[in-house]
């Protein structure tokens, strides 16, 4: 039997995939920071490339001026301002919906790096458990892949896949530290390749690196707590304190009108 022809579906959705190509290319373009919105994809642990996510900037920005044409309408009906203003609106209204997008990726690559920051201590200190029993870094880090599922358990599977598939172990850890760009596993990957291109003991230097990203978490956990506290005295003068004022001095101010 002979094979169906294609119908005019795919035929279609490349015709229309090629004005979202071009509008992706002109958006990167025009905004930049290719390379930094690369890493934010890769430290929020998405597959898409530049141009895909650009893409996808590029339909939040319609999508957004779809918004601002609506939002132009419901202001048109109920008063008539000057006709300067229904461009900006949806204008306006695009670039919020290309901004948007990209604190969406921002939010998520920093979520994702406070996951990782936070499995760093648990993982350095079970693959010093494991060197301490006689493993070598590499079976290590295998179990560790092999027996967790946080954030950096599966980056590192993904390094043990790579050694399996011939590249050096050294390099391929510095590769990972650098796409990730996290101080505290940068350090740490550097402790590594120099502790075995040196010869030094992996467990000493793993343990060291955990106790130091314990306290360094600790010290993120106060700064934190410190900010917090800070921030909840603005509803307690601004709003707690003035109310308890006014009901305070209510029932005083109706005393002394009614007595006058």
């Amino acid at each position: 039997m002979a094979p169906r022809p294609p119908g005019p579906l795919p035929v279609l959705g490349v015709l229309l995939n090629l004005p979202s190509v071009g509008g992706a290319t002109l958006l990167d373009t025009a905004l930049g920071g290719g390379p930094v919105v690369a890493r934010r994809l890769r430290q929020a642990g998405l597959v898409a490339t530049v141009q895909a996510f650009r893409a996808e900037q590029l339909l939040w920005g319609l999508g957004g001026g779809v918004g601002g044409v609506v939002i132009a309408t419901a202001v048109w009906s109920i008063h008539s301002p000057p006709a300067i203003v229904y461009p900006v609106i949806v204008a306006t209204a695009a670039v919020s919906g290309v901004v948007a997008r990209d604190y969406l990726l921002q939010r998520a690559a920093r979520r994702r790096l406070a996951r990782l920051a936070s499995e760093l201590p648990v993982v350095l200190e079970f693959l010093t458990l494991s060197l301490s029993a006689g493993e070598g870094i590499l079976d290590a880090i295998k179990r560790v892949a092999r027996v967790s599922s946080g954030e950096l358990s599966r980056e590192l599977a993904q390094v043990v896949a790579a050694v399996n598939t011939g590249l050096p172990f050294g390099e391929t850890l510095s590769v990972l530290a650098d796409s990730l760009d996290l101080p505290a596993f940068s350090r740490c990957v550097e402790q590594i390749v120099g502790a075995l291109d040196r010869g030094t003991p992996l467990a000493e230097v793993l343990r060291a690196q955990a106790q130091d990203a314990r306290d360094e978490a600790k010290r993120e956990l106060l700064e934190r707590a410190g900010k917090n506290e800070i921030a909840m005295l603005f509803p307690l003068v601004f709003l707690i304190l003035p109310v308890t004022i006014l009901f305070a001095l209510l029932p005083g101010i109706a005393v002394l009108q009614l007595g006058f």
